[in-house]
C-alpha cells in the first residue's frame, strides 16, 4: 500500500496517494462516510489492507475507530462509500452474511459464555453450531477435541480448558474469545482494543498471538498503546475527526507532526 503522510500546513488526506494492488488486497474501503444526529463520525474515508497484514488503527477519541470496524462488519450502515472483501461488497449482506464470507469481529469488552467451559465455549464457536439441528446433532469427535486442544494452546489456555469460563482473569477472557473466532478460520480478524485491562506478561503474549495470526490471515487492530503498536504493527493508520490523518510504519507516524499535535502529544 502506497503511505500516504499528513504534512504540516497541508489538508487532510482523504486516502492514501494510491491502493495496492487489488490481487494482493484483502480489504478495500472507500469514501466511508456515516453522520449521528448530523455528526460525521466517519468523512470519506478510504484505506485498504493486504493479505497477511497486521494492521494497526490509532487516535484520539471520537476519530471514527470504531465506527469504522461496525460499518465493516455490517453493525453500521454507511450512508456514503462502500466496503469491499475479497472484491465483495459487504453493503448488500447482512452482519451474519458478513461473518460467513470470513470476517470476524471483536468488540472491546469480551463476550464469552461465563457458566460454560473453556471447551465448551470453543465448541459453541464452531460454524455447524450456528442452529438448533446443529447443535442437536453435535458430536464431540476426537479430531474436533484435537482441533480444540490445539487452539487452546494457541490462545495459552491449555492448562485452563475445562474450567468456567467465568474463572478466567479478564486477559485469559480476551485471549477466549480471540481463540473463539479464530475457530471461525476467518481471513479477515477486526480486534477492537485486545489488549485493554491486561498485564504487561499478557500483554506481551497477547503482541505474540497477533503476530502468529497475521502469518495467515489479514488482523485489523484498534489500540492506544504505542508501545504496543510499534511491537506488532506492519501498518499503521491514524484517524482524526472520521478521516485518514497519517499512514506508514509505526516509525513514520509517530514524526508525522500532525499526528503529534493531535494524538501523540496528549
Amino acid at each position: 500500500m502506497s503511505i500516504a503522510l499528513a504534512m504540516p500546513g497541508g489538508s487532510l488526506p482523504q486516502a492514501a496517494a494510491g491502493f495496492a494492488d487489488a490481487n494482493e488486497q484483502i480489504l478495500r474501503v472507500e469514501g466511508l462516510t456515516v453522520s449521528f444526529d448530523g455528526f460525521k463520525a466517519v468523512d470519506g474515508l478510504s484505506l485498504s489492507v493486504e493479505r497477511n497484514e497486521l494492521r494497526v488503527i490509532i487516535g484520539p477519541n471520537g476519530a471514527g475507530k470504531t465506527t469504522l470496524l461496525d460499518m465493516i462488519c455490517g453493525k453500521t450502515r454507511p450512508s456514503a462509500g462502500r466496503v469491499l472483501f475479497n472484491g465483495q461488497d459487504l453493503g448488500r449482506l447482512n452482519e451474519y452474511e458478513i461473518v460467513r464470507t470470513g470476517v470476524g469481529r471483536k468488540f472491546q469488552t469480551p463476550s464469552v459464555y461465563e457458566d460454560l467451559t473453556v471447551l465448551e465455549n470453543f465448541e459453541l464457536s464452531l460454524p455447524r453450531m450456528h442452529g438448533l439441528l446443529q447443535s442437536l446433532g453435535f458430536r464431540r469427535t476426537p479430531a474436533l477435541r484435537a482441533r480444540i486442544d490445539a487452539m487452546a494452546g494457541q490462545v495459552f489456555l491449555s492448562e485452563r480448558i475445562g474450567d468456567r469460563a467465568g474463572q478466567l482473569s479478564h486477559g485469559q477472557k480476551q485471549w477466549l474469545e480471540i481463540g473463539m473466532l479464530l475457530m471461525q478460520e476467518p481471513e479477515l480478524l477486526l480486534l477492537d482494543e485486545p489488549v485493554a485491562g491486561m498485564s504487561a506478561r499478557e500483554r506481551e503474549q497477547t503482541g505474540d498471538l497477533l503476530r502468529r495470526i497475521s502469518a495467515g490471515k489479514s488482523v485489523v487492530v484498534i489500540e492506544h498503546d504505542m508501545d504496543f503498536v510499534k511491537r506488532i504493527a506492519h501498518r499503521v493508520t491514524v484517524l482524526h475527526q472520521g478521516r485518514l490523518l497519517s499512514e506508514g510504519t509505526a516509525a513514520e507516524v509517530q514524526a508525522d507532526p500532525r499526528v503529534i499535535a493531535v494524538y501523540l502529544g496528549h
